[in-house]
Formats: C-alpha cells, structure tokens, sequence
C-alpha cells in the first residue's frame, strides 16, 4: 500500500522539477541580452537582404547569402563580431579554393564529396582560424553541388554576398548599443564573495553545535563554489572582451584590471576555503580520519571563521572604513584562535586540524584588502 501511495508522489515530484527546469531553460532565452542580440541580428540581416541586390555582377543573383553573412558575424561583443566575421570570410576563400584546387576529380559523387569533407576538415585544423573552420568543407560542397557548371559566378556572388552581410552586421553591433558586460561580472564577484563569506560562517556556526551537526548543507558546496569561481572567471573575461573595440567604452569607465586582481583573490579565497570545508567535513563525518578538532579549539575556530566571512562579506557595498574595521577583529580572531591552540598543544601532543584551518584562514587574509 505504501509503495502504491508512493509512486504517484515520485511522479508528481518528477514532473514539477521537469516543469521547472523547463520554465528556467525558458527564461533563460529572453534575457534582456539575449533579446538586444536578437533584435540586433534582425535589423543586421534584413539590412544585409536589402543591400545585396546591389551588388556588381552575378553577385546580384545570390542576395540570400547576405542576411547569413550577417548572422554569422552576430555576437555578444564587437571585438567577438570582427573575430568571428573575419575568421568566417577565411574558412570561404580557402574552402573555395580547395574546391577549385580539386574540381578535376570529376562531377558530384560519393567520392568527390567524401574528398571535399575530408580535405576541408583537415583544413580546419589550421591554427588561429578558429570558428572558420567549419566554413572551410561547407563553402566547398556548395561550390560543388549548388555551383554545378557555373563554379566562378557561384564562388564569387557567394563570397562578395558573404562579405557584405558580414561588414553589415559587425556595422550594426558596432554602431547600434554596443553592449558592454561590466554589470554582470562585478555582481557576480559580489555573489562570490558573500557565498565564501556564508560558508565561513556556516562553518564557523557548525563548530558550536553538537557534532554531529544539525545543519551540513556547508559540508556539500566545495564543487558549488569551484564552479561558481568558474562562471565568476568566464564573466569577468566577457567584460573584458566586451569593452574592446566598444565605442561606449569611453561613457562607461571601468578598471576590467582591478576586476581580474579581485577575481584572482576570490580564486585563491575559493580554494583555501574548500580545504577548510573538506577537512572539518572529514573531522566530523569520517571516522578514520587521521586528525580531529579538540573541544577546546571550536570556539576560538568558530571565532576566527565567523570574523573572517564576515570581513568577506562586507565587500559586497561595505565602505573603507568598516572593511579595514573588520579586518582588523578578524586579524586579532586569527591570532587569538593561534594562540590558544598553542597553548592547547603544549599540553596535548595529540594531531589536530585545528592549525591547518587557521593557516588557511591566514592565507585568506592575506589574498584579501579592503576597497578592492
């Protein structure tokens, strides 16, 4: 009876983590930056479109590969659409001279466009080309296939049509709200910051309790952190790239330097704090772990945990002032929690955790200053 009870539960909770996965990866799709992009590769190619009729020659008979041109050279930043634009534009010639350089093997067959892709692939290992790679074998099938017996108006429309979609579309990024990425990669050094400055605290509140725990969510976010010290990384380097070749660099000052320096501290900050979280975690929930915490070590630990999340906490918004304020008690937690351990060992020879947490504790003061 119970299992028969049980089964609809685990499916209706089945279904709703489905419906809110799906609903996330939803509204993930219509951020506010993913409509600019959107919006912007709309105007791009519908440009792209009108001019191509205009174009010299037998160019004027392949308007279609404007608009594509134009999405290709689309991206989340200017220096982005120069890259990828330009690197696409290279894939096209050498594709379209490899298809030229081998069109003697004969007319379209399994073996000639097994050869084409082949050729290509490998040509698409060259270095620096980057996402031009995949132009490479793609111009040279059309140039094959579409081009038939009209090779040379084919190749020359594709690639002058190809070129004007691209120089529209990296006119377009460049010219109309060209987006820069500061926002999102100080709120996330920010995010960073006070996630390390909980998990400190929460630590710090687990030494008090009686072990084993009540709470251990602490115990489980060493991988969380790492990954958002990652994502944090990722941001920063997109608001780097982002602020190259943007003419609204100029209106929206910001020191992507300084961002790289917090962000090395906050790397450095993540990792002395996942050895903190694994070795407390061994200390309470393995039982053959070749250390321990001494009782009288908790609350001097818990001490200098919690003074030292607080300190990385306030960075986020805290003032000069309250920052070097809340150094300066973690500082003395610190050497507070040092010395009693001291005192601890003289007369317990016994080996403890408690000196390496306090290490990295220190090294967490060092890699951290206020006002950065």
């Amino acid at each position: 009876m119970g299992d028969t009870q049980a089964q609809p539960r685990r499916r209706r909770a089945m279904g709703s983590r489905l419906l809110k996965n799906s609903v996330a990866g939803f509204s993930s799709a219509f951020t506010g930056q993913r409509l600019q992009l959107a919006a912007k590769a709309a105007l791009a190619a519908g440009l792209a479109f009108a001019v191509a009729p205009l174009m010299p020659g037998s160019a004027a008979e392949y308007p279609y590969y404007a608009p594509l041109g134009a999405l290709v050279s689309m991206y989340h930043n200017v220096a982005g659409s120069f890259r990828h634009g330009l690197q696409a534009l290279v894939g096209l010639v050498l594709g379209i001279g490899l298809a030229f350089a081998l069109v003697g093997i004969g007319h379209p067959s399994p073996l000639t466009v097994a050869v084409f892709m082949g050729i290509g692939v490998l040509l698409g290992g060259l270095p620096r080309i980057g996402s031009g790679s995949d132009w490479i074998p793609t111009a040279a099938l059309l140039v094959l296939l579409v081009g038939g017996s009209n090779r040379d108006d084919f190749s020359f429309g594709y690639l002058i049509q190809m070129g004007v979609g691209v120089a529209v579309g990296i006119a377009v990024n460049f010219l109309v709200f060209p987006p820069l990425h500061f926002n999102a990669a100080a709120t996330s050094l920010g995010k960073l910051r006070l996630a390390l400055g909980r998990q400190l605290t929460d630590m710090g509140a687990a030494l008090t309790e009686e072990w084993p725990p009540e709470h251990e969510d602490w115990s489980r976010r060493s991988t969380v952190l790492a990954e958002s010290a990652g994502t944090v990384r990722h941001l920063v380097q997109e608001a780097d790239a982002s602020r190259r070749a943007n003419p609204r660099r100029r209106l929206h000052p910001r020191d992507v330097d300084l961002d790289y320096r917090n962000l090395r501290e906050l790397e450095r900050v993540t990792f002395h704090i996942q050895d903190v979280t694994e070795v407390l975690s061994d200390v309470i929930w393995t039982d053959d772990a070749p250390y321990t915490v001494r009782l009288k070590d908790s609350a001097p630990l818990a001490a200098a945990m919690d003074a030292t999340g607080e300190l990385l906490a306030s960075f986020d918004g805290g003032d000069e002032v309250e920052q070097r304020r809340l150094l300066a008690a973690a500082k003395s937690a610190v050497e507070a929690g040092m010395a009693a351990v001291a005192v601890r060992a003289q007369a317990d020879s016994a080996v403890t955790a408690s000196e390496s947490i306090l290490l990295s504790l220190h090294r967490i003061l060092r890699a951290v200053r206020p006002a950065s």
